[in-house]
């Protein structure tokens, strides 16, 4: 080859990396920029034609692919959900007009393949200056489709959540939020709208909404776990603490009564005299009031932080999608400068002005399977390129000792007896279950209405499972009677899924 020849090959070169790596420029790592501009319709066509990623299950069910067609000479992929309700709140949904929900949304870099890694950024390019089809990565996530459904069979569409977690690992198998919709309805005609209207039974939960994450529902007595955990850890308590109960505890003067009878609902129980952990069997309001009286609201607040309480759950979903839960007044997260602005016996059986979503609750829960360490929970397992190697795989971790080994000890031992002879013992648990758990009814301002809540892991020796049930607003809505029963049945397919 001659000199001149040389230089040319070399200008030639020179001008092809320059045009790569300007188009790598504006179509990847300016791309974020350029989509926030709803009018350039350049880049709206560039994420129709890039063949989005597959979410898949974590036995292999595809919950969204792409469906192809040809539009004025070009290859356009829009977005299918083929299981139509199963989880729309948390797989989220993309539009053709570029607008992006739930783990589409946290998740687009990696389904559309513009994840910032030079070597796929330059075969992209490379794909398109041959006219190939641009393939963006696979998503496998933790959810079990079979667990996912049942949940939302059992909440019957009731305004509510079902949480199942691994107590270890933190790995999410299902999260199930009710009302639901069906994500495909989001490109039809007025589908949206369609959407607007699902209320479910209680009237006033959008469908849209992630009742899991951004569901604020108040605890009831599923809180006493975080103030029994206060009261042990600190070793101003201990399991066998005598208590006298009356049925009520006085407070400002005032008569602070137990939970009414599930089967006299117009009654309030009494039990006389009780230890600590008795009074977490028969969620005994008293026992609870006197020990919120004797540790202060500081104490009990310091150790919902702990737990997660105050700040977002870290999990792969959008930010906005996820409320911290805590005590709000006035609709706003509040954490008091002057504690005696806080009602102490209230606030340790979970009333006052405290709420909680259920996922922070199944935090609590396994928290104490996993003997005082709260687990970080995730929903994605892995994510897989087009060649089908591994871009990246999740590695469980710890988010930090939250109790004493101790602490979460005496509370596991606790919460069996809840199951065996406490608030949900006539649920009927298999013993060989070996449920730990702890129901909640919790007044929300209409006589007779609660929210019926119900936190457990399974096996207690040996914890795997974890489930947190909430059903909001329910005639007579004892948790015992009403969430619990959905716990058993999901627990029951956990461990049926494992043989």
């Amino acid at each position: 080859m001659n000199k001149q020849l040389r230089h040319i090959s070399v200008i030639a070169l020179v001008l092809l990396a320059v045009l790569i790596g300007a188009t790598t420029y504006w179509q990847t790592w300016a791309q974020a920029s350029l989509a926030d501009r709803k009018d350039n319709s350049v880049s709206l066509i560039n994420r129709l034609t890039v063949d989005r990623g597959k979410i898949l299950a974590a036995d292999g069910t595809v919950l969204a692919n792409n469906r192809r067609s040809r539009k004025n000479g070009l290859t356009i992929f829009t977005r299918h959900y083929p299981q139509n309700d199963l989880a729309p709140q948390v797989i989220g949904y993309s539009t053709s007009g570029g607008n992006t929900t739930g783990l589409e949304a946290t998740l687009d870099d990696y389904l559309t393949g513009a994840n910032t890694n030079l070597s796929n950024a330059l075969q992209q390019e490379l794909d398109k200056l041959g006219g190939r089809t641009v393939r963006g990565n696979d998503v496998i996530l933790t959810l079990r489709p079979a667990v996912q459904r049942l949940a939302l069979d059992q909440l019957a569409g009731r305004c509510g959540a079902v949480v199942a977690l691994d107590a270890k690992t933190g790995a999410v198998y299902a999260m199930a939020s009710s009302p639901t919709y069906n994500a495909n309805l989001i490109e039809q005609r007025k589908g949206y709208k369609k959407i607007l209207k699902i209320r479910g039974a209680c009237g006033d939960a959008s469908a849209l909404q992630n009742n899991a994450t951004q569901g604020r529902y108040t605890p009831g007595s599923t809180f006493k776990l975080v103030t029994a955990s206060a009261a042990l850890d600190t070793g101003k308590f201990t399991p066998s603490s005598p208590f006298n109960d009356p049925g009520y505890c006085i407070e400002y003067g005032n008569k602070v009564f137990n939970s009414s009878a599930p089967d006299s609902p117009s009654s309030h129980e009494t039990f006389g005299n009780v230890t600590l952990s008795e009074g977490l069997e028969h969620s005994i309001n008293s026992v609870f009031c006197n020990v919120g009286k004797a540790i202060g609201a500081r104490s009990i607040l310091e150790y919902a932080k702990r737990y997660g309480f105050y700040s977002q759950p870290p999990i792969d979903l959008p930010p906005d999608t996820i409320n911290p839960s805590g005590l709000y007044n006035n609709g706003k997260l509040w954490f008091p400068k002057d504690f005696n602005k806080v009602d102490p016996g209230r606030l340790a059986f979970g009333q006052e002005r405290m709420l909680a979503t259920p996922l922070q609750m199944a935090l609590v829960a396994a928290t104490i399977a996993n003997g005082g360490v709260q687990p970080k929970p995730y929903l994605v397992q892995k994510i897989v390129a087009p060649d089908g190697s591994t871009v990246v795989k999740t590695t469980p971790q710890t988010l930090g000792r939250v109790v004493k080994p101790q602490t979460a000890a005496e509370l596991n031992q606790m919460m069996q007896l809840v199951v065996q002879g406490g608030t949900a013992a006539s649920v009927g648990f298999p013993p060989s279950l070996q449920v730990a758990g702890k129901t909640g009814t919790a007044e929300v301002g209409s006589s007779n209405y609660y929210n019926a809540w119900f936190v457990c892991f399974a096996p207690a020796t040996h914890p795997r499972y974890v489930v947190a049930v909430v059903v909001a607003k329910q005639l007579n809505g004892f948790g015992g009677s009403i969430s619990a029963p959905i716990a058993k049945a999901i627990l029951e397919k956990l461990f049926a899924s494992r043989r």
